[in-house]
């Protein structure tokens, strides 16, 4: 019993210090970019995406050097999955979501995309090194894009003006650096105890990593983009809080899947492809509908359409319950 509780105490602190560190890191990071004389819209697009997502490619990297890549595959995917589902959900109850953003009406395109070629690579049920450089490739050239938009687009893009309101002005290069630097250990700390406690409560309770992967893992590093989303929506920054669930699903596959894939290649549970995938691509569909608009109508999502989105994320939880109970 009280193994379990060090379990539970490990997870809580670990989701608590991935939340604080994530703010940490994107707040350091962000800064530094500017400073270099990095456009808004580029930080936008790429560093804050990139930085929401290190929680997740932290977490994956630990669990697959512990022989644990169920939890590694599980996180990338279950994170998609909560980010559309609980995040964009939740925030959409608080405040209606509208998309203005150009930037990121394109963007949505490219998470499609990817989204339906994971599947295709694992059709094998196999995640091996071939898997991992495709995906790594992907994410250099797609980030490769998005830089290349950005420096041609509209500088008066939504998303630009939301992302430089948002960076604190006076964080000059050396505190910039060391944000940057406390939010990495911080989150490598926290990584550690949310890997170490979930792993130990799986084998307490006899389910599979791939399922405590999908679940509080997931949640538990999805969380920064939670508060991040809410807080942006809340000060009138849409294009921020769609922009940090679009960025940070599009590094979870092209990252955080890579990283179990080049560190330990590993079979992958038939209810992947069954059940886990098919529901990420739905819900990755609702929101490229929704969210980018289509025949000219401006992208939003409304409270009755984020509630559908709530009520799905939590209908899929009950299904892995279920199945695992």
């Amino acid at each position: 019993m009280s193994s379990l509780w060090f379990n539970l105490a490990a997870i809580g602190a670990g989701i608590a210090l991935l939340v604080w560190g994530a703010d940490r890191f994107v707040l350091g990071a962000a800064a530094l970019a500017r400073n270099l004389g990095v456009s808004s819209l580029v930080i936008g697009l790429t560093v804050v995406g990139f930085g929401t997502s290190a929680p997740e490619m932290l977490v994956s990297a630990l669990a697959a050097l512990d022989g644990n890549p169920g939890v590694a595959v599980g996180n990338a995917i279950g994170s998609n999955i909560a980010n559309i589902g609980l995040i964009l959900g939740a925030t959409a109850l608080v405040v209606p979501l509208r998309v203005h953003s150009g930037a990121l009406r394109r963007e949505y395109p490219l998470l499609l995309g990817v989204s339906l070629l994971v599947p295709v690579l694992a059709w094998n049920l196999r995640l091996d090194r071939i898997d991992g450089v495709i995906l790594l490739v992907l994410l250099v050239g797609i980030t490769l894009l998005m830089i290349h938009w950005a420096r041609h687009g509209d500088s008066q893009d939504p998303l630009a003006t939301e992302t430089a309101a948002e960076i604190p002005e006076g964080l000059d290069t050396p505190r910039s650096l060391l944000w940057l630097a406390l939010g990495l250990v911080v989150l490598l700390i926290a990584s550690r105890a949310l890997v170490w406690g979930a792993v130990g409560l799986a084998q307490a309770f006899g389910v599979s990593d791939l399922v405590i992967g999908l679940t509080i893992v997931a949640i538990g590093t999805s969380l920064p983009e939670l508060a991040a989303s809410i807080a942006g929506v809340l000060k009138g920054e849409d294009d921020i809080a769609m922009g940090n669930v679009l960025g940070s699903n599009l590094y979870n596959l092209l990252a955080v899947l890579s990283i179990p894939a080049l560190i330990a290649p590993t079979d992958l549970d038939p209810e992947v492809l069954r059940r886990d995938l098919p529901v990420m691509l739905l819900m990755t569909l609702a929101i490229y509908f929704c969210g980018r608009g289509l025949h000219g109508r401006q992208g939003r999502i409304q409270r009755w359409e984020g509630a559908l989105l709530l009520i799905a994320f939590a209908a899929y939880q009950y299904w892995l319950y279920s199945e695992t109970g």
